[in-house]
Order: structure tokens, then C-alpha cells, then sequence
């Protein structure tokens, strides 16, 4: 793939992400819930969210607070995130250093039609997570910059904020559980080893 063509997240949330075997992860809506389905073909350690615009990064925040031994991962989408973006500050002020998100940003709202979102007119996510106090950002829009994006998922000692550009190819085609009750018993039993 050419550096200067944008990113496909069907290649490029694999990359960063790598094995999520050892992660927790929340997924939030659409396009975001899909590339981790896909990655992890539903796996009991991932929960995603149907339903519940701008609430992947606080549950991801609650989950990181309560279990700090463990690795949480929130990825989400551009449109998902700006429901909810006052949910980085409180990410930044309490800083739990087991957090890290993923914002896989297309500039579009896959959940309700693909409009626009406000990423295609100037607004800058990792700027805002830099201005929310989140000490670790990174922007990553070419196929150099993931393997860095990638150190910050997973090696940084506090919360971390990664931005992936891609461009505007759907997600991976998958029928992912639905069931709410299936997916809170799954999550449950990767959490604490029971259902």
C-alpha cells in the first residue's frame, strides 16, 4: 500500500491492534464493532455496543477503573466518539493506566446513513484527547505510522489516545451477536472466569 493513500481499516485496525487475545475491549457502534468482531470472531473478551451512542469510551473507562490488572481497549468511531467527547476529560483527570482508545475515524456516521461527521470539517480528535489531559496521542494516517500507533495501544504507562485515518471502504462483513444477554455472559466469563 502507498503511504499516501489512505488507510483501509479492514487492513489497518488488525495492525494495530495485533493479538487481542490478551485485551479487554469495548467496541462502540457500527464500523468500530465490526472490524473487532471480525478480528476476534466474537470472542468472549470483546463487549460490542448496539444502541448506546457516545458510551463505549465511558463503559471502557469504568472497566479500566475497576480492573487494573487487566489491559482495557476502547475502539470506537469518529461519530461514536463525538456523541460523547466531554468522556475524555474525565479520561484524562483520572488517568488509569491500563486504558488505551482506539478511534477509527472515516469521517462519516456509519450508524444512521453516513453523514458526515464533523472530523470532515476540521475538528481533530487527538487535539482534543491532548487538550483533555490524556498524556500519550497519536494520530496515525499512513501505513509508517502504524507500527508507532501500535506501541501506544499497548505500551504506554497511563491513558492513551490513538486516531486511525482510514478512508471511506466499509468494514468487514460480518453478523455479529446481537444477543445482549449472550454477550454480557461471554464478557463476563473472559472477565472473571465464570458466567
Amino acid at each position: 500500500m502507498s503511504e499516501n493513500r489512505p488507510l483501509n481499516r479492514k487492513h489497518a485496525v488488525p495492525a494495530i491492534v495485533g493479538d487481542p487475545s490478551d485485551l479487554l475491549i469495548i467496541c462502540g457502534l457500527a464500523g468500530a464493532s465490526k472490524d473487532i468482531a471480525h478480528l476476534t470472531k466474537d470472542g468472549d473478551n470483546i463487549f460490542t455496543m448496539a444502541g448506546a451512542m457516545g458510551g463505549a469510551t465511558a463503559m471502557g473507562l469504568g472497566l479500566a477503573l475497576s480492573q487494573p490488572a487487566k489491559r482495557v481497549l476502547v475502539v470506537t468511531g469518529d461519530g461514536e466518539l463525538l456523541m460523547n467527547v466531554g468522556t475524555l476529560a474525565t479520561v484524562g483527570i483520572m488517568k488509569p493506566s491500563n486504558l488505551s482508545i482506539l478511534c477509527v475515524d472515516n469521517g462519516h456516521y456509519g450508524e444512521t446513513g453516513y453523514q458526515e461527521t464533523h472530523t470532515q470539517r476540521g475538528v481533530d480528535l487527538e487535539v482534543i484527547a491532548q487538550g483533555s489531559a490524556i498524556p500519550m496521542t497519536r494520530t496515525v494516517s499512513t501505513e509508517n505510522q502504524i507500527e508507532g500507533g501500535a506501541a501506544v495501544l499497548r505500551n504506554s504507562n497511563g491513558p492513551s489516545f490513538v486516531l486511525l485515518r482510514v478512508n471511506t471502504q466499509p468494514p468487514p462483513a460480518i453478523k455479529r451477536s446481537m444477543d445482549a444477554t449472550e454477550r454480557k455472559a461471554a464478557f463476563r466469563k473472559a472477565l472473571h472466569g465464570k458466567a
